[in-house]
């Protein structure tokens, strides 16, 4: 009898240890296929699909989102310079350009615009045909700091029938982060946006 009831002692012992190895191992599992998600789940944080002319799917690699965010800046300074500067005689034309303008800054840059507006710039350039350029000749940014501090610098010409009118510009803005959309597709916000300098350069007859 105290044979009988060794062997079931041992019995149970060794299915104690069957149970505790397979706990082990399910936890292993578990814990295994936890890390996998895990690493899969920042593989897919770091792809980018684009869609391309609605047909296909094209995957670009992200490696590092940050280490191209100061061009990407520099990129979203230069099409808001481009858009607010870029003006031809006609009303839709200029309302089209200076609102894509305005979906990358605050309101320093509608107050700009409403000011413009008020002073009858864009009615000039409506009734006297003139057509608007810019060329943005360098752009300087300061990421040491948070919001990044930007100075930009170019030449505007102001485009009439008889001569073209070449304008220094110098503008300040302070740059945030904030979300990528299909209007701002960098995701960066003007702030502050001044006008610092826009004087006349020189007067050329056509």
């Amino acid at each position: 009898m105290f044979k009988s009831l060794k062997n079931l002692q041992n019995a149970f012992a060794l299915t104690r240890i069957y149970l505790v190895l397979i706990t082990l191992l399910a936890l292993g599992t578990i814990g295994y296929v936890v890390y996998e998600s895990y690493q899969f789940a920042e593989l897919q944080r770091n792809k980018i699909y684009v869609l391309d002319q609605e047909e296909s799917l094209l995957m670009a690699i992200s490696r590092d989102v940050n280490a191209n965010r100061k061009a990407e800046a520099k990129s979203h300074v230069k099409r808001f310079h481009e858009y607010f500067f870029t003006l031809s005689p006609e009303k839709a034309a200029i309302e089209g350009n200076v609102q894509q303008a305005l979906y990358l800054a605050d309101n320093s840059a509608s107050d700009v615009y409403i000011r413009m507006k008020e002073e009858g710039f864009y009615e000039r350039i409506i009734a006297s045909g003139i057509v608007c350029e810019i060329k943005v000749d360098s752009i300087a940014i300061n990421d040491a700091v948070y919001p990044f501090q930007v100075k930009t610098y170019g030449v505007t010409s102001i485009i009439r029938k008889s001569n073209i009118t070449y304008r220094n510009l110098e503008t300040s803005c302070t740059l945030l982060n904030t979300t990528r959309s299909e209007n701002n597709p960098h995701g960066f916000l003007i702030e502050n946006w001044k006008i610092i300098d826009n004087s006349d350069m020189e007067v050329i007859e056509r």
